[in-house]
């Protein structure tokens, strides 16, 4: 077997990349980003957020059970990223908060 390459094919390859990668986002690019609701965001990392938490509890429960398939290790890094998920969930929460309390103060 012989590894040949072919050098136009390759070369136009790279052309079309390159002339991608320099292109300017479509119109439609920029609206789907314009568009994007904050409360969805907001809501799916919460919901990411109760996935991992579910998760810990679910390793925690079958450690707890002597699941042979469960390692305490694998454990305890499950309970702490669901604790440092929460963490800062709440935070974030607190910064909207404090926004929103700012902005209610401000004089019309």
């Amino acid at each position: 077997m012989s590894n040949t390459i072919d050098t136009s094919q390759l070369l136009a390859q790279m052309r079309a990349m390159a002339a991608q990668a320099q292109a300017k986002p479509s119109i439609t690019e920029t609206d789907a980003a314009a568009n994007t609701d904050f409360s969805s965001l907001f809501k799916s990392a919460i919901e990411k957020v109760n996935d991992v938490q579910q998760q810990a509890g679910n390793l925690a429960q079958a450690f707890e059970a002597g699941d042979s398939k469960v390692e305490l290790t694998e454990v305890m890094v499950a309970l702490q990223k669901s604790s440092l998920s929460f963490q800062a969930m709440t935070q974030v929460r607190n910064k909207l908060v404090s926004a929103y309390q700012e902005i209610m103060s401000m004089p019309i």
